[in-house]
């Protein structure tokens, strides 16, 4: 049996309300999915890994930071503050922060634990996940990202 991402919705850092995957019809898309703050730096490493061997060219790349759900003061605070760090409009397109139980959240993608970033290749059309992994993304997964994924 496939294995459906679940869809949820979050704001990106240009103020824009977007469902993941349902708003992305055009590409196929890595989801990358971060709970703690350290974690920017595997991101950010694996972001660029997938640029530099033209990914982007061919799927969406996203970035999700889980956070718990919080006040709204404290959201707004936080949204600042990763606007003021991020001056690219399609970085801040890219990333799409999601408040919200965490634990709902990781049972429903099935995700262990929150020692590192998750990541999931999903088809656009049919929303099954292609390829899902743990942490960095190394250049074997990208191979894998090439060949299992449907443009």
């Amino acid at each position: 049996m496939e294995e459906i991402f679940p869809s949820f919705s979050g704001e990106n850092l240009n103020k824009e309300r977007k469902t993941i995957p349902d708003d992305y019809t055009e590409k196929n898309l890595i989801v990358i999915i971060a709970f703690q703050r350290w974690h920017q730096r595997l991101v950010d490493s694996s972001i660029d890994s997938l640029e530099k061997m033209g990914i982007s060219d061919t799927h969406y790349i996203l970035e999700v930071p889980v956070i718990e759900k919080t006040t709204w003061f404290r959201k707004i605070r936080l949204d600042t503050i990763m606007r003021a760090g991020i001056r690219d409009s399609d970085v801040r397109a890219r990333t799409i922060t999601l408040y919200t139980n965490k634990a709902n959240f990781t049972d429903k993608f099935s995700i262990g634990n929150e020692d590192s970033i998750h990541w999931f290749v999903v088809d656009h059309i049919s929303h099954q996940i292609l390829l899902r992994g743990e942490g960095l993304i190394s250049p074997e997964d990208i191979s894998g990202i090439k060949s299992r994924s449907k443009s």
